[in-house]
């Protein structure tokens, strides 16, 4: 059995026990529980659109490695660069229910 959510914009298929990098949730705190949102479950096969819950337990929070943006245009002097960290929220897929 598996679902697709959605959050932040992104979709993810996920089954129970598997660790999930969100977007960061705030007003949540390790140990808790939050439920996530469901587009489709498949069970026995069968992709069923509307109902579903997937619950999920917070592990972490935290800060991915750093990404360097570097832009460079040649011959004109002109170059950039950035720095981006996405702060993210670890959670484990505890339970699905169709």
């Amino acid at each position: 059995m598996y679902a697709v959510v959605k959050n932040g914009g992104k979709q993810y298929r996920v089954q129970e026990g598997d660790f999930l990098f969100l977007d960061k949730i705030s007003d949540v705190e390790s140990g808790n529980e939050i439920e996530l949102s469901v587009l489709a479950v498949s069970k026995e096969g069968e992709l069923l659109l509307d109902g579903g819950s997937v619950k999920a337990e917070v592990v972490e929070e935290g800060r991915a490695k750093k990404v360097i943006i570097y832009k460079k245009r040649r011959r004109k002097d002109s170059k950039l660069k950035k720095g981006f960290r996405r702060t993210y929220t670890k959670v484990k897929i505890t339970s699905i229910s169709a």
